[in-house]
């Protein structure tokens, strides 16, 4: 396993929440998404642009404080002004650890997190990474 905590929650993650994942397949969001739910992982949607009652199959939610379920990693994917609410809602629902996407950078918020014990990171693609994790042989 890498030394790496966030890759570490990542690839022990069953459950992951996508904040701004909607139906619009063009979209990052959706294509990560698919990618992950392809692996193995249970995606919660929870759109932000364009309300939506399902994607990917799986029940969508109008917040993280919605979802009636454990989420193990929040992956988020709205502009960096907008995330501080998202990465606070993580904390409130005990999630263990959240991951703003590549592009994505709010040092406050993840300095929020890491101090309320999650796991954090910024600026770095889910997809990405456990694919290169998958190369290298660690899952």
């Amino acid at each position: 396993m890498s030394s790496d905590a966030a890759l570490d929650a990542l690839l022990e993650a069953k459950t992951i929440a996508v904040v701004g994942l909607d139906t619009r397949t063009h979209r990052p969001a959706y294509e990560v998404a698919a990618y992950l739910q392809s692996q193995g992982y249970r995606i919660i949607p929870v759109p932000v642009q364009q309300p939506a009652d399902e994607v990917l199959g799986e029940r969508a939610y109008a917040s993280l404080r919605d979802i009636p379920e454990h989420v193990d990693l929040v992956d988020v994917f709205v502009r960096p002004d907008g995330t501080g609410p998202f990465v606070d809602d993580a904390i409130t629902i005990g999630a263990e650890a959240v991951w703003l996407q590549l592009g994505i950078r709010n040092e406050a918020a993840v300095e929020r997190a890491r101090a309320a014990g999650l796991v954090a990171t910024q600026d770095r693609c889910t997809k990405v990474e456990h694919q290169r994790a998958r190369a290298q042989g660690l899952r």
